[in-house]
């Protein structure tokens, strides 16, 4: 009974089956999808991994070293070892998804550091960021290797212009990155050198950038510009000054004639010969020339290949060799000079017809135009040959088996006065000189001897005049006494006047002998 009465009363319980998720789990799973979606995001963004081989790795530093395109980053260096060569070293990169399209075969890195040069100072802003490798694009398909320049291209970018060739036989202090002025102006640059097919000139490639690169036309003359030209020659002293910086460095200049046409533009890579300075840039080419020899019997000291020849201070020509010759038979020695003639200089008038340049110049041979060296500048003491017409001068050719004619010369003006001279000298030292001079001394002698008795004389006829004024005194005072009229009294008159005119006899004959003493040797001359 008494387990009936603590009976329970029992029911079937519905069980919940639905499991409930944690709230504590929600941050670390939202913490990992943003690190995932990070994780992704960085590596979608990342590039490809390159590798490039430097020679060295001066500033180079992993995690530093950024890699750098017009100043933007584009990549980083991660690792940097060795190559098996134990010669280069090989930088690892990891470049941005942007910089894919710049991975080519053809693109270049170098590194940029600090340089100090007489082209100028680069890469001052790596003394506080450090050194960074720059890139400059190129063309060709993908490439994930690389192999870096030891030094800065000469154009970092694709600038806008066009490349020549300069040809030139000595090449000085020039090479590359050296500047190209026009008109004082810098507008290109050379990048690189190389020598010829034969071996026998330098050919300079060169970068004019536009809009400069239209002024390179058919008649452009490029010549070395060193900043300070100084040329001394037949014409005197010339000075030039350029840039500063062609002064340290040396330069290239280049000009083009107010003549030339838009049409004569030249096209890529044509061709240029560089002159050595500004003077020889000048100078007009002419290909119709005639070649003489002249031979000169004198000293050509200051005469030097190049000197202008001139007709009446024109200059129609110019120097083109001085040589010496001995004649083994006759032991005579002989200068020959060539010259080059340019009769284009000259401006013909009623041109004839079926005359050649030749035959003009033999022409003017005939009628007396002869070669002649003259000074040409007394400061640098240096010749050219003048050529002018001395009709009354004879031809005296020499036996010339050359290939060129012989042209007629005369003796210089400075020969010629050298020969007088000489002639003078030749007949003073043929006379008697000692002679002469002892002749000389006894005529002073016997002049002093003269001197002397012409002074006796004149003071005889001073103490005779003294006397005659006292004899006139005396007759003045005889007269006063005479009676007027009488006979006595005409006669002394007369006596007094024949006395008045012999004192001034004496006083003419003594002023003359005081002025003109030989006349008591001599006698007097004839006026």
């Amino acid at each position: 009974m008494m387990n009936d009465e603590f009976a329970y009363e029992t029911h079937d319980a519905s069980l919940n089956k639905k499991p409930e998720f944690p709230l504590v789990w929600l941050l670390p799973i939202c913490a990992f999808l943003v690190s995932g979606w990070l994780i992704y995001r960085s590596a979608s963004e990342k590039g490809p991994v390159i590798t490039i081989d430097f020679p060295t790795a001066e500033g180079l530093e992993v995690d530093k070293t950024k890699i750098r395109y017009l100043d933007v980053e584009i990549g980083k260096v991660t690792d940097i070892s060795i190559n098996d060569d134990s010669k280069t070293i090989k930088v690892t990169a990891q470049m941005q998804r942007d910089a894919e399209n710049y991975l080519k075969k053809n693109t270049s890195f170098w590194a940029v550091r600090p340089q100090v040069g007489l082209a100028g100072i680069s890469g001052l802003n790596t003394l506080l960021s450090g050194a960074y490798i720059e890139v400059k694009p190129g063309d060709g398909p993908h490439e994930h290797h690389f192999v870096g320049l030891p030094t800065a291209p000469v154009l970092k970018t694709e600038a806008k212009g066009r490349q020549f060739v300069l040809e030139t036989a000595n090449l000085g202090s020039l090479g590359p990155r050296t500047q190209i002025n026009f008109h004082g102006i810098p507008v290109g640059e050379v990048l690189s050198q190389e020598l010829s097919v034969n071996a026998d000139s330098i050919r300079l490639v060169v970068f004019i950038k536009s809009p400069y690169d239209r002024f390179v036309r058919k008649d452009t003359r490029f010549w070395k510009d060193s900043g300070i030209d100084l040329s001394a020659g037949a014409d005197g002293f010339k000075v030039r000054t350029g840039p500063l910086v062609s002064m340290l460095s040396g330069g290239i200049a280049f000009r083009t004639p107010p003549e030339d046409k838009v049409e004569d533009i030249q096209p890529e890579y044509a061709m240029f010969h560089l002159y050595d300075n500004y003077e020889q840039s000048t100078r007009i080419e002419y290909h119709n020339t005639l070649k003489y020899v002249m031979y000169f019997n004198g000293s050509v000291r200051g005469l030097t290949e190049g000197a202008p020849v001139q007709l009446r201070g024109i200059p129609i020509g110019t120097v083109t060799s001085i040589s010496l010759e001995l004649d083994a038979k006759t032991a005579d020695i002989r200068i020959p000079v060539t010259v080059d003639l340019e009769p284009e200089r000259i401006k013909e008038i009623n041109k004839q017809p079926n005359v050649s340049n030749e035959d003009m110049i033999a022409r003017l041979i005939n009628k007396g135009l002869r070669a002649q060296l003259r000074t040409g500048s007394l400061l640098t003491g240096q010749l050219l040959v003048d050529l002018d017409f001395h009709p009354n001068n004879k031809i005296t050719l020499h036996a010339h088996r050359g290939p060129y004619q012989e042209f007629p010369t005369i003796p210089s003006s400075l020969d010629q006065f050298t020969n007088s001279a000489q002639t003078i000298m030749d007949k003073i030292s043929k006379l008697p000189l000692e002679e002469l001079t002892a002749e000389t001394n006894d005529t002073l002698k016997s002049l002093q001897a003269t001197a002397k008795a012409a002074n006796g004389m004149l003071s005889g006829t001073e103490r005779t005049m003294r006397n005659a004024d006292k004899t006139l005194q005396s007759a003045d005072h005889l007269l006063r006494l005479l009676e007027p009229g009488s006979t006595t009294r005409h006669e002394f008159d007369m006596l007094l006047l024949e006395l008045n005119q012999s004192a001034a006899s004496i006083r003419q004959l003594t002023d003359y002998l005081e002025q003109h003493p030989e006349a008591l040797l001599r006698g007097k001359d004839d006026e």
